[in-house]
This record gives structure tokens, C-alpha cells and sequence, in this order.
């Protein structure tokens, strides 16, 4: 399906109305599925507060994005051997979603972390990836409704406490290889030493330990042999992770702009990794040397979620990092040459969610003025702070929500937002969809105890153009390609992956707020094979397929 890198030229003007507003739809969607660890009132163990991602993601080909979701366990259930599995719900095209998940095949139990998505084996149909506290699964996509599980066939063997993971085509072979970020070498079977009540304490109180001072698990390139298997290849492709950091979050993303797959990876409480491509695979770790490994500071910070994309419209990918409370998530502005500079305090974002322990994160144009917007998801990990009158409490508000001023500076919205999208919960995953296929984004929360948080985008009012883009020369999905739409004398860049923010899979498609513009006066599409398509004249309001074959056309939504 898709995965396509954008640029858009967009002209904004100062008077186009700038709001946002989120309605929270969960009841009416028919979703209910909970992601339960361990107790709600007590976390004895540091996997018991981490998990909980959702894929958006168009399983049946019928047009609709759908959704599937992780979902954590508890030692008593891991003892018994019943831990629930994901969920996965199918868009009905009129804003319920049905639980699908045993029809689909996806009975393999275990204790869920996060969600990927691509179409690894380029058929055609989006297979699913999921990162679990124990083994891995690889679903391969039958065509037909339903999912194989192909882990032991395919050759991936990802046995520890798996995060994050995303595919990209990162040798130029026209497959997907995959990366998968881990955590600790600790689980149900492998206890830390300390649980809560022991030697570790938050604000006073006796807390799990860890990260610091727990193992850490090593990192896990798989190198996609174009036969529908893998080959784990991570000391060879240099991304091999040697110092076992904590990798939570973790992004795709032409950094340098050389048209080849970077890799960026948050790490929990150690500095983070950018993985820069060589062209070929191969990798050199350049976090420290491109400024993206700590803050502007110098510090090690808790990275969460991690995102990349060009909020300046400057042509430059550049990166976001959530963190832990009492402490700001970065803004690394690319400054080209692989050099970044953190611009957090300059763009107003230090302040506002100070107190919050961030997760989820992506950049989005919520308003469709043509600036990428951002947001973050937040909720503790310590269950005692509930109630607390401090300001640090366990629930939080589920999105701090930041409009793009347009001249380099974000400003917090959350509020007129509406009160749905800071309704407090206990965040963990994010991911964007347009799940009602009227143009704009919507955003689903997974959250922990709790069902997710389905926010319906009802305040956009900016024109739009969406694009779902099919390689042929190159992976199916297209993921790498690159897209640049010019209306007027203004270009915004985006890069479309599927893996964004942190254990979560976001729609594939290309999203471009118009602010008033009624058209693209050019789009072109930059394929991972090489080749180039340039389309004139097209107008906004409308969703396309741009297919390396057979260029660009209305694309059909079945049912709508």
C-alpha cells in the first residue's frame, strides 16, 4: 500500500482560520478492547508499565483504514499460559469498528508491546509485525481477510522484550528489511531483582526499578532475502547496538537527504541512536556527531517517541524525542550536513508539558494550513501518584496538542482542542488515520488499564489532498519515496513511513493540509527505484492513488 515521501508546496495565507477541535468517538466506534498489565493499582515490575501500541492500517483493501492494537497481560496469566493477543477491529465505513481479530487468525497469545506494518513481501496486502515481552510474531497478509503466522518460516527470532519496530528498504533491493528496537533482558521468566517496594523510590514512595541498572537487550537488524525470509544482520549492517541501550521509540528517515533510509532510535535514560545509511545497508552510528544523541545541553534524557518529518518547510527532515516528567521533549532542527541543533526553548515547546511523562508522538497537519502540527501522548508509570495533588499526577491528559506558528515557533492548543483530547488517562501509543475518509487526520491513544481513545478531527478547515502511493520498481509499500507538491512559490517536504512515534503504525497515506490553495500546481514523486513522475494542476479536496506504473488517479473508496 503506501509509504511515500512527501514535499508539498502550500501556500497559507495569514488569514486562513486556524482551529483545531477533537471529539472523542470511542463509545460510538464499538471498540472496547483493553490493554490490561499487570494490576491497576500495582506495578511491581518495569514491563507492567510499558506497552500499548495500535496500527492503523487498510488490512482488507477495501479503502477504509483499520485498527489493531497490542494488549499486556499480567504474571498470573503468563504463568497460566492465556495471555490475550492483539486486537484487531475492521472499519464498517460508517464510524463502528467489528472485532475481527479470531476470524483474522490472529489467535497466537502473548504479551504485547507495540505494532509495525508493511507489505514485506510485496504483494499487495499490508502484513503485520508484533513486538511482545517474549517472542515475536510476523503475520503474513493472506489476501483474503485473514494472517498466517509465518515468524518461524520467515527466520525471526526476536525472543526478548521487543519495543518498537519499522521496515524500510534500507539497501535498495526493493524489499523490506526491519529493524527492531529492545529493551531490557528481563520479563516473566527473567525477573529483576527488585520490584516495587524495594530499593528504588519516586517522590518519596518505594517504585519498580529500572530502567537504570537492569540489562539491556541488543538492537535486531533483519535483512529481508526477498524470498519471504529474513537474516539477522545486525553486526554486519553496523546497526548492531552494542552498548544494549534501552531503544523504546524508533523512525525512519532520509536525515541527510541522500535518498537512502536512516534510522532513528529513542533510548530510554541513555543517549539515542541515528543510524546514518552508507547507501548500501550498512550503517554508521552518528548520534553524538550529529547533535541528536542528548539535548542542546549535553544531557541524556528518557527518550519515548520519536518522529521526523520538516515542520519549517525548509526541505530538511528534521526530529522530535519525547521524554520522561520534569524534563522537555526535544526539537532537533536539521541544519544539513547531517548537523542538528536543539531549538526546543526557540520554538516554545520547553515548558507546557513539563510535568508529563511523554510518550506517542508525530508531527500532523491537524488544521490543514500546510505546517505540520504536533502532538504527544502522556501518562505516568507510577500508580501511587494518582490522586496526587502535585503536579505530577498517574492519569494525564491524553494529547498536548501544538499548532505550527509558521515562522519556526509552535503554540500549546491543547485546551482548544476541546476537552476531549486532554480527558486524563494513562497514554502509551498514538497513531494518525483519516478513519472516516473525509480528508483530515484523526487520532487514536492506546492507553494502559484502559480501552484506547478514538479522536475524531472535526475542526479542520483547510482544503486537503490525500495520496496513497504503490511502488513497482521498488517495494510495494514505497516506502523511501519522496513527493513534492508545489502550489505557488512555497514547498513543504514529507517523508510517509508507517512506523511513527513509539509501538505504533500510523495510515500510510499522504497528507497535505492546502491551507486555500485549490490546487498542487506540481506533484513529484521521487521513487525508491530511481524514477521520477511529475503531475501538474491537481486539485485539493481529493484522495488519489499515484501508482509508479499508472501515475495519478482519483483513488475508489469502496462503500463510501
Amino acid at each position: 500500500m503506501l509509504g511515500a515521501s512527501l514535499a508539498v508546496v502550500l501556500q497559507a495565507t495569514p488569514g486562513t482560520p486556524r482551529r483545531v477541535r477533537l471529539t472523542d468517538v470511542t463509545a460510538a466506534s464499538r471498540i472496547t478492547a483493553r490493554n490490561d498489565t499487570g494490576r491497576p493499582d500495582r506495578k511491581d515490575y518495569i514491563f507492567e508499565v510499558k506497552g500499548g501500541g495500535v496500527g492503523a492500517f487498510d488490512y482488507d483493501g477495501d479503502g477504509w483504514v483499520d485498527l489493531v492494537f497490542s494488549r499486556g497481560s499480567s504474571m498470573e496469566q503468563w504463568r497460566r499460559g492465556d495471555n490475550p493477543g492483539p486486537a484487531l477491529y475492521r472499519n464498517r465505513r460508517d464510524g463502528t469498528f467489528e472485532d475481527v481479530t479470531r476470524r483474522a487468525g490472529l489467535d497466537r497469545g502473548g504479551w504485547g508491546v507495540g505494532v509495525a506494518v508493511a507489505d514485506y513481501d510485496n504483494d499487495g496486502w499490508p502484513d503485520l509485525y508484533l513486538t511482545n515481552l517474549g517472542p515475536d510474531v510476523l503475520y503474513r497478509n493472506n489476501g483474503n481477510g485473514t494472517f498466517t503466522d509465518v515468524t518461524e518460516r520467515a527466520g525471526i527470532r526476536a525472543p526478548g522484550w521487543s519495543s518498537s519496530a519499522a521496515f524500510g528498504d534500507f539497501d535498495g533491493d526493493g524489499h523490506l528489511d526491519l529493524y527492531v528496537a529492545a529493551y531490557l533482558d528481563v520479563g516473566p521468566d527473567a525477573l529483576p531483582q527488585d520490584r516495587a517496594g524495594g530499593s528504588c523510590s519516586y517522590v518519596g514512595a518505594p517504585v519498580l526499578c529500572g530502567p537504570r541498572g537492569l540489562p539491556g537487550a541488543r538492537d535486531l537488524y533483519f535483512h529481508n532475502d526477498g524470498d519471504g525470509t529474513f537474516t539477522e544482520q545486525s553486526e554486519a549492517s553496523g546497526a548492531s547496538d552494542e552498548k544494549r541501550y534501552f531503544g523504546l521509540g524508533v523512525v525512519t528517515a532520509d536525515v541527510d537527504g541522500d535518498r537512502d533510509l536512516d534510522i532513528y532510535v529513542g533510548n530510554d535514560a541513555t543517549p539515542n541512536y541515528l543510524f546514518v545509511n552508507r547507501g548500501n545497508g550498512r550503517f554508521d552510528e552518528r548520534g553524538f556527531e550529529s547533535g541528536t544523541a542528548v539535548s542542546g545541553d549535553g544531557n541524556e534524557q528518557a527518550s519515548m517517541g520519536v518522529d521526523a518529518a520538516d515542520y519549517d518547510n525548509d526541505g530538511r527532515l528534521d526530529l522530535y524525542a519525547t521524554h520522561f516528567a520534569n524534563d522537555y521533549s526535544t526539537l532537533y532542527r536539521n541544519l544539513g550536513d547531517l548537523l542538528f541543533e536543539d531549538v526546543t526553548v526557540r520554538a516554545h515547546l520547553r515548558a507546557p508539558a513539563w510535568a508529563f511523562v511523554k510518550w506517542g508522538t508525530a508531527f500532523l497537519d491537524l488544521d490543514q494550513d500546510g505546517w505540520k502540527d504536533l502532538v504527544h501522548v502522556n501518562g505516568h508509570v507510577y500508580p501511587h501518584l494518582r490522586g496526587s495533588a502535585g503536579k505530577e499526577t498517574y492519569e494525564q491528559p491524553a494529547l498536548t496538542v501544538y499548532l505550527n506558528d509558521r515562522d519556526g515557533t509552535f503554540r500549546d492548543a491543547s485546551e482548544e482542542a476541546g476537552p476531549d483530547a486532554t480527558t486524563r488517562v494513562v497514554g502509551r501509543g498514538l497513531a494518525y488515520a483519516d478513519l472516516d475518509n473525509d480528508g483530515d487526520l484523526d487520532v487514536v491513544v492506546a492507553c494502559l488499564d484502559a480501552r484506547p481513545i478514538v479522536l475524531r478531527n472535526d475542526g479542520a478547515p483547510g482544503r486537503w489532498l490525500m495520496l496513497r502511493a504503490v511502488g513497482r520498481s521498488g517495494n510495494r509499500d514505497a516506502i523511501g519515496a519522496r513527493i513534492t507538491v508545489r502550489t505557488g512559490t512555497r514547498t513543504q517536504v514529507w517523508e510517509v513511513k508507517r512506523t511513527v512515534g513509539i509501538y505504533s503504525a500510523s495510515d500510510p497515506r499522504a497528507h497535505f493540509g492546502f491551507g486555500e490553495a485549490p490546487k498542487a500546481d506540481v506533484v513529484r514523486v521521487e521513487w525508491p527505484g530511481g524514477k521520477v513522475d511529475e503531475f501538474r494542476d491537481v486539485p485539493a479536496g481529493r484522495h488519489y492513488l499515484v501508482d509508479e506504473a499508472k501515475g495519478l488517479s482519483p483513488e475508489p473508496l469502496r462503500g463510501r
